[in-house]
This record gives C-alpha cells, structure tokens and sequence, in this order.
C-alpha cells in the first residue's frame, strides 16, 4: 500500500507542478547555478549508469524504468537495443516521444504508467533516480520481481548527513503541496530486504545539490 501511495503522489508532483521544470532542466536551456549542478551531475550519472551495458545490446530488450524525458531510452535504442519505456507521468512522456530522433523511433516503446505494467522478460534494466521515493522493502521487491535476465543498473540516494537531515525535515513538516521525499538508503539495508541476489555500488555522484549513487543488481537465476 506504502508503495502505491508514494507512486501515486511522483506521479502527481510530476504532472501537476513539476513538468516545465523537468523539462527544461532536462534540455539544453540555461538553468540557474543550482539546477545546472543538478544538470551535470544528472548527465555524469546517466553516463555511470549506461557504462554498465554493453557498449553494442543489438537485439537486447531493454527496460528504462521511470525514463523521464527519454535521454537513457534514446541511448540504448542508438546502441542497437529495443528499449521500452515506461513512466508514471503521461506529460513526461509526451516530452520523451517528441524529443526521440526519428532515427531509433521503431526501437522504443514509450509507455505511461507503473513497472509492472512493462511486460519482460528483459535482458538488461536501468532505472535512474525513479527509486529514490521508495522504502527499502519495496526497492527490494521491484529488484528481485521485474524480469530482468542480466544487469538493472539504478541509482538510490545515499544515506548521507546532508540528505539525512533533508528526509527528516520533510517527515516533520509534511505539506500536501512539496514534491515527494528521497528516501536515503544504505547499501546493507537493501541487501539485507533482498531474499537473493548480487548487489554491487557503483559510483557516487555528488554534483552541487545533486547527490545520487549507482548500483546494480543481478539476481541468483540471471
């Protein structure tokens, strides 16, 4: 139930206040001091994440879980892969399909709507940043259920002072209206929710006011 309320309010904060944000943020537009910390470091772990694949999946199914705007997607389609896409926000992806080069167009399909709704099996995953809203329990649960054969490569906020103090102040002053809550996690604590399975960190990216750490994961019958 917990994970269904937090999917449903990203999917609200994104569609109701948060799109021309992200879409500018996720453009070539110019951005204030802050959010062009949060560009780069955005763009660092895109790279990170992508790095984990082969450089040539043609022929690979792929799975972008929470694929935002579409630059992870259009990368692997560019590599040879059939990419689905999915999202919870419709509005993001619409951005996504206009952005695509027509070029990769029949290699992804764009979907709107939760994980389980993206049919496997799929040869590799990458989910960046669409985690960070979820309790240990249920990234867990997302790891070890989606059919992934080979890597999920996915990024979780780490459990560091600053973000720390950021969740806290978030739990004791909840508003109706904020955006949804990164929940900081630590890598033993998702190994320790996990039944099965090889979880490896990757790399940390700290960019100015964006803080995120990669992973993947690669479950026992894979």
């Amino acid at each position: 139930m917990a994970y269904v309320q937090t999917r449903d309010r990203v999917e609200d904060y994104f569609d109701r206040s948060a799109t021309k944000v992200w879409e500018r943020l996720t453009s070539d537009a110019p951005v204030s001091g802050i959010r062009a910390t949060v560009r780069a470091g955005r763009d660092r772990m895109r790279d990170v994440l992508l790095s984990q694949f082969p450089a040539d999946v043609t022929g690979a199914r792929v799975l972008d879980a929470g694929c935002g705007t579409g630059a992870a997607a259009v990368a692997l389609a560019e590599r040879g892969a059939q990419v689905t896409a999915v999202d919870i926000s419709p509005a993001l992806i619409d951005i996504a399909k206009r952005r695509a080069p027509d070029a990769v167009a029949d290699r992804i399909t764009w979907m709107a709507g939760d994980l389980s709704d993206a049919k496997g099996p799929f040869d590799f995953a990458v989910a960046m940043d669409s985690l960070i809203y979820y309790s240990a329990d249920d990234v867990a649960r997302v790891l070890e259920t989606l059919p992934v054969t080979q890597t999920f490569a996915f990024t979780l906020a780490p459990r560091t002072p600053l973000l720390m103090a950021m969740f806290r102040i978030g739990k004791l002053f909840p508003r109706a209206d904020r955006s949804p809550t990164m929940v900081p996690q630590r890598a033993r604590d998702i190994r320790a929710a996990l039944g099965s399975g090889t979880l490896n960190e990757v790399e940390r990216v700290n960019s100015g006011f964006y803080i995120s750490t990669a992973f993947t994961y690669q479950g026992d019958a894979k």
